[in-house]
């Protein structure tokens, strides 16, 4: 297995819960994917969790290469939490093509965050790491 790429991101969880507050279900859907969104909501602080995953989809878009650019939105990455709870990058539409072209197979990402900030480190790796 070899790591073909490396992200991390932090944000201010104040910053996204104002854009959520100012721009209501036009941000978060535009934003997030029903999935996180059901998620995020689900949880006690759920601006800690919209923040945690902005930063994910920041990092992977980081260990792609990429940036952001034509062709790619901002739900073509979806973080959903594997059984035991670990967080995951699943990859569509632009993503997905710029993952494919790279030899890209699986981004793990880790997601930490407090009251006042989230973070997020992304790794891109060419094959599934094996599950105990």
């Amino acid at each position: 297995m070899n790591v073909l790429g490396i992200g991390t991101d932090i944000t201010e969880c104040l910053r996204i819960a104002q854009m959520i507050e100012r721009h209501g279900e036009l941000f978060v859907g535009r934003v997030y994917t029903p999935a996180e969104i059901e998620y995020c909501r689900s949880r006690r602080m759920a601006t800690q969790h919209f923040a945690g995953r902005w930063a994910a989809k920041e990092a992977v878009l980081k260990a792609l290469g990429t940036g952001w650019r034509r062709g790619i939105s901002w739900r073509d990455i979806e973080v959903r939490n594997l059984p035991g709870g670990r967080p995951q990058a699943f990859l569509k539409g632009g993503t997905l093509e710029v993952a494919e072209k790279l030899g890209i197979r699986c981004v793990l990402v880790s997601i930490s965050h407090c009251r006042s900030h989230a973070t997020a480190y992304a790794v891109a790796l060419d094959e599934e790491p094996e599950t105990a």
